[in-house]
Parts: C-alpha cells; sequence; structure tokens
C-alpha cells in the first residue's frame, strides 16, 4: 500500500529517481503527474530554506513552510527542516523557474508527505503491517518514517518482548524493518505503532532451541534470584546468578530445560563473549493483518502478552 510513498531514502539511487530529476524534461513530467521524487538536502539557509541537489547540475528549493507537515501551522519545529541536510527528502515539483527567468525548481516536502499520509489514514487500521525506517531513537522509543518522513514512534515497552533499557540495543538509526498499526486518531492524524508481535511467540522464538544446545545470548536483566538472558529478542531464559555479569553484556550459555506449559527457559552460563552487533531481527509476518496475538503457548499457566486489534482500538493487555 505504500510502494508509491516509501520512506526517505528508498526511491534516491532508483533509475526512475535518476532519470526524473536529472533534466527539466522529466521534473516536468514529474510536476504534470505529481510524482513523489527524491532528492539529497544540501544545506539550510538561515531563513530555514532547503537546497536539494537533483542531479544532472540542477538544484532546487524547498520553502522553509514546504519542508515539513506543520511547519507553516507551528505544530512541527524547524529540528524538522535542520536535521534534514545531509539526508534524502521526499518532494513533489511545484515549478521550474526561480526570479528573472533562471532555472530553480520549486519542490515541496510538504505536498508528498500530505499525500502519503493521506494514504495511509485512508487504509490503515489496527493490525495493519506496514515497512517503516527507523529514524531516530530516543530513551522512551524510537521514530520511525511511514513514508515521506511522515513520522510515528514505536514505545520501548512495545518493541520487543525482551525488555532493553534503551532501543539502540534493538534498532539503529536508518534500519528497515516492520511494524503493526496499534490505533489510529484519524482527526489528529496520528498513528500508533507497536513492533512486537511481529517476532513472533514463545513457542515459534523456542522451536529451535533444545535441551542440551549451548548458544550465545545477551544479559537483559539481574535479579536477585537469577539473570535474565536474551535468546532472541521476543525469548528470554533464567540462569543463577554469578557475581562477573552485567547487563547487556554477551555470553554463552547451556539449555538446561525448556518448559513449555510454563514459558520457562532453564540456562546456565557457561562464559564470556565479546561484544558484536545485534543479530537481524527475524519477523513471523512481514504483511496482511492481524486480528489476535498471544504470546504464551497453548496450556501454558501464565497468559503472558495478549494483544487484540480492533476495528475501533486495540485491547492490550500486559503480562
Amino acid at each position: 500500500m505504500t510502494c508509491c510513498y516509501p520512506p526517505e531514502g528508498h526511491l534516491l539511487n532508483t533509475a526512475e529517481n535518476r532519470a526524473a530529476c536529472s533534466s527539466l524534461d522529466g521534473l516536468r513530467r514529474a510536476m504534470e503527474h505529481q510524482t513523489v521524487l527524491e532528492g539529497l538536502a544540501l544545506l539550510c539557509s538561515a531563513e530555514h530554506d532547503l537546497t536539494v541537489e537533483l542531479g544532472g547540475g540542477l538544484r532546487g528549493v524547498i520553502p522553509r513552510t514546504e519542508a515539513a507537515l506543520g511547519i507553516a501551522e507551528g505544530s512541527t519545529r524547524d529540528i524538522a527542516i535542520l536535521s534534514r541536510v545531509g539526508r534524502p527528502v521526499s518532494f513533489v515539483v511545484e515549478g521550474l523557474e526561480g526570479q528573472n527567468g533562471t532555472v530553480c525548481p520549486r519542490l515541496s516536502r510538504r505536498k508528498a508527505q500530505r499525500m502519503a499520509l493521506d494514504a495511509l489514514l485512508e487504509r490503515c487500521c489496527p493490525g495493519l503491517i506496514l515497512p517503516a525506517t527507523v529514524t531516530h531513537l530516543e530513551p522512551f522509543g524510537a521514530f520511525v518514517d511511514l513514508g515521506c518522513g511522515v513520522p510515528s514512534m514505536i514505545g520501548i515497552e512495545h518493541i520487543s518482548v525482551s525488555r532493553i533499557a534503551h532501543p539502540c540495543q534493538r534498532f539503529s538509526v536508518g534500519q528497515d524493518i516492520y511494524v503493526v498499526v496499534q490505533d489510529l486518531d484519524r482527526e489528529r492524524e496520528r498513528i500508533y505503532l507497536t513492533h512486537r508481535e511481529l517476532l513472533g511467540t514463545w513457542a515459534e522464538n523456542a522451536a529451535p532451541f533444545q535441551p542440551g544446545m549451548t548458544v550465545s545470548g545477551t544479559v537483559r536483566g539481574i535479579k536477585d534470584y537469577g539473570a535474565f538472558i536474551e535468546l532472541t529478542p521476543n525469548l528470554s531464559g533464567l540462569a543463577e546468578l554469578q557475581p562477573d555479569l552485567h547487563e547487556g553484556e554477551r555470553v554463552s550459555v547451556y539449555i538446561k530445560s525448556i518448559l513449555p506449559h510454563r514459558m520457562k527457559i532453564k540456562l546456565q552460563v557457561i562464559g564470556h563473549l565479546p561484544p558484536a552487533p545485534p543479530a537481524p531481527l527475524v519477523y513471523a509476518q512481514t504483511e496482511g493483518r492481524l486480528t489476535y496475538w498471544r504470546y504464551a503457548p497453548e496450556g501454558c499457566t501464565r497468559v503472558g502478552g495478549e494483544t487484540v486489534f480492533l476495528d475501533e482500538s486495540p485491547k492490550s493487555l500486559a503480562d
């Protein structure tokens, strides 16, 4: 549904985009058809207008009020413009002539975002799976681009079942991910997201592991009664406490037992491992729509995480 309005950066180096941006004829055709294109924001003027490298020796300008949704109304801060310098920006062509007849394409990122947001609001519903790109990380969550720079956020509690101290332990800026629409506020034009449901249930995550295996994991929590070791983003086990364990470090662990009816995995720490980048995310589903998600296996004595995606609004039940 978002093929015409992908996150910023996805069109920049495509043959179609390069051809359209590098000639006046291509820009004119794009203007006539209101085609979304991308260029690289080279600089931001003192007036907060963006200069955009188009190709073929052409440069365009995005006036401040056209640089992002909400700038003209005052609901979006100018940091949304300044932070685009050195990065790809989406736009539609508004005109090709500047002052005194000089060629200076006038561009609008705001209009491209409006087109993308209207398409999202028209077709989105709770449970719908969307592609997104991570744009910014804060302690409370990850900001993502849903298309043409349209922003949304995943709260840290919705990133994965295994708890993390900061979203950087799961995502990196520029990473392409999938998200699920958790709720919609059409009046305020906001789309709320979740992510953990796409990483699979307890049973799906536990399936590759067997008692007697030794695998790597990450220490995610240390309690008086043991240390929680993350085996996958949606699966953790409990190991006996050792004095030299630290949150965030990688360790090798021996799997002593797997108890689906109690949703428990008992581990023994074997040794410490050197730091390594997070493994690529493995998604259980990347398209379509979710209506119900239950983390716990059938017959388990614990409820675990559960999400019901309704047409009006989702009902989420925490652990």
